[in-house]
């Protein structure tokens, strides 16, 4: 019981990474059945369809299949047409024809990649009936049979077995992201009273950069589930919006903390700014806990209280005139890093805002609503 309990606790956080390599493997076991009932010429490209196009999300999986079919079939009638209207005869023959499909659907496929598969399968068409000594057309046909099998068979193992919604993913996605504002946050305001170099910088927010990517992308399969009626969940764009004006703002603070504060500054700003850092930090960090479990959003409160003290101790630096007889980009870093602070607390607003419509109350409400 302790192995299977240690077990079920390394997998559990990869759940939907082992949904994926089920479906992949029910998709395939399923394709290769299929093809060889229906006799199909090649089962093998049944299976690497079915393969390329269940994803980690049916979103994901209605594009791949979308992308796929569009390239097989445009491949094929343009590798059928060459084929049929331009016979060869020789070697030579069959090499010009391999060029005049190539090169054109190279070309398409390099301005949309979607349709990168028109190559292959024009090539397919061409060589096959070479080697098996088939009918170009019956190449054509039998090469969209084959792609068609795959492309259904995987497109319904995406829907059946063990079903991953992007709309469930991107709560994932958002919720890692704003814990590594909050790790990021936390760590520039420590440059106010150390510095740091650009590639500490940088080093800071690469991570941030690469999981924002990610995230548009499940947005993006989201929405595409949304399109199909396949999710009821809220819109993602606000979503998207308010985490990447967050990410802008910590691009912000980080420029403001490159250098530190005047000494007699940072004695000045040291607890009210320790309050804010703590603030928003615990905001950002039980905001994501919170759109992991569908649950309301955390109260802004003490994020509030904490800006409006440093709003206050600000006001006590400048009637004092602590920033005067410093070098002009002290100041400037000085009322830069006030205005990103106040940015970042309308957006921090924002998202108390759309963690809300996000938690599984509302949803439940507009449910409600709806009928």
């Amino acid at each position: 019981m302790a192995g299977a309990r240690e077990l079920f606790d390394r997998v559990r956080p990869r759940r939907t990474q082992l949904g994926l390599a089920i479906r992949v493997t029910v998709a395939a076991t399923a394709a290769y059945a299929l093809a060889t009932a229906l006799h199909l010429l090649l089962p093998l490209w049944a299976v690497l369809t079915s393969l390329i196009v269940t994803q980690m999300s049916v979103g994901r999986s209605l594009k791949a299949t979308r992308d796929y079919m569009l390239g097989t079939i445009g491949g094929a009638i343009y590798g059928g047409a060459i084929a049929i209207t331009l016979p060869y005869s020789s070697e030579a023959g069959l090499l010009g024809l391999l060029v005049l499909a190539v090169a054109p659907l190279a070309l398409v496929a390099a301005i949309y990649p979607n349709l990168s598969t028109a190559t292959v399968t024009a090539v397919i068409v061409l060589l096959v009936p070479t080697m098996h000594h088939a009918d170009p057309l019956a190449s054509a046909i039998d090469r969209v049979s084959e792609v068609s099998v795959g492309a259904i068979t995987g497109l319904l193992v995406s829907f059946l077995v063990l079903p991953s919604r992007a709309v469930r993913q991107i709560r994932a996605s958002a919720a890692k992201l704003l814990e590594l504002i909050a790790e990021a946050f936390t760590e520039l305001l420590a440059g106010l009273t150390r510095g740091r170099d650009n590639d500490a910088l940088h080093r800071i927010q690469d991570g941030i950069g690469t999981a924002m990517v990610g995230m548009n992308a499940i947005g993006a399969e989201a929405e595409r589930e949304r399109s199909a009626r396949l999710s009821s969940g809220p819109d993602t764009g606000p979503l998207l919006r308010t985490i990447l004006r967050l990410r802008h703002d910590v691009v912000m603070i980080g420029r403001a903390t490159v250098v530190p504060l005047p000494v007699e500054v940072q004695v000045r700003l040291a607890a009210p700014l320790a309050e804010v850092g703590a603030a928003i930090a615990r905001f950002l960090k039980s905001a994501a806990e919170a759109l992991r479990a569908g649950a309301g959003a955390p109260p802004i409160h003490p994020v509030h209280l904490a800006l409006q003290h440093y709003a206050e101790a600000v006001a006590g630096v400048r009637q004092d005139g602590l920033i005067r007889g410093h070098a002009s980009d002290t100041a400037e870093r000085f009322f830069a890093l006030g205005f990103s602070l106040e940015q970042m607390h309308q957006n921090l607003c924002d998202l108390d805002r759309v963690v809300g419509e996000w938690s599984e109350a509302a949803r439940d409400k507009s449910a409600r609503v709806a009928e």
